[in-house]
């Protein structure tokens, strides 16, 4: 959750971009980022 929470505006918007090539670029992205949490975690962000 992190992950997407942290996602930069320029992703989002191309994930629901109706071009192909931006859309599959920003889930490749999306896919990579989520990859890189999994094997080193993500910064934990303060409650509240």
């Amino acid at each position: 959750m992190r992950v997407i929470a942290r996602a930069p505006q320029w992703l989002r918007h191309d994930l629901s971009s109706k071009d192909l090539n931006a859309r599959g670029r920003a889930e490749e992205t999306l896919a990579a980022m989520i990859v890189d949490a999994l094997s080193h975690g993500t910064p934990q962000e303060p409650e509240g």
